[in-house]
């Protein structure tokens, strides 16, 4: 007679062997999630003007392609206007919360804002305008390289506060790259 392990009854079987399916898959799923040899994280920069931090990011780059994210987070209380705002306002007030590039890099795309966008009515303006709510709020600039060389985007933006007032407006705040054939970089400016 063989003296070996005892066998657990079947119910504990099924489970031992679901337990195992699991482990199996997690492990499987686990390795798929590891990033490849020699990616990097997307080049990332930001700033802070007139009560905004914006955080810019290139992200999905797959030369000559990619995404500019710029996330702008006002001071707390604080809204933006919408991106869809005419350039000088409504009725001069207000400015567009906006993302451009020049250089090698050309817009791909429409910004877009992950926030919706509501109006307000303020006061000595007939028309509503419309503002971001309260908070931080993300665009993305789907973008193209004609090549390496050096590229520019180009930051707008105002926040109110029903409060506390307006900060004063930021037009054209230019955040300067590098885009090469390994990718692309934030740089410093030459002062």
């Amino acid at each position: 007679m063989s003296r070996g392990l005892a066998r657990p009854a079947a119910p504990a079987r099924a489970g031992l062997a679901a337990a195992a399916a699991f482990l199996s898959l997690a492990s499987l799923a686990a390795c798929g999630a590891q990033p490849a040899q020699g990616d990097a994280a997307p080049p990332t920069t930001s700033f802070t003007e007139n009560g905004v931090t914006v955080t810019l990011s290139v992200s999905d780059w797959q030369a000559p392609n990619g995404t500019v994210t710029a996330v702008f987070t006002p001071e707390e209380g604080f809204h933006l206007y919408s991106t869809d705002l005419p350039a000088t306002g409504i009725e001069g007030v207000g400015r567009p919360t906006a993302v451009d590039v020049t250089g090698v890099l050309r817009a791909a795309g429409k910004l877009t804002a992950a926030a919706q966008a509501r109006t307000i009515s303020l006061p000595g303006v007939e028309a509503p305008v419309p503002v971001y709510p309260d908070g931080p709020v993300t665009t993305t600039l789907p973008v193209r390289a004609d090549g390496d060389g050096d590229a520019t985007v180009l930051l707008g933006y105002a926040s109110c506060s029903a409060r506390d007032g307006c900060t004063i407006p930021v037009s054209d705040r230019p955040v300067h790259l590098r885009v090469t054939g390994d990718g692309l970089a934030f740089t410093t400016p030459r002062q």
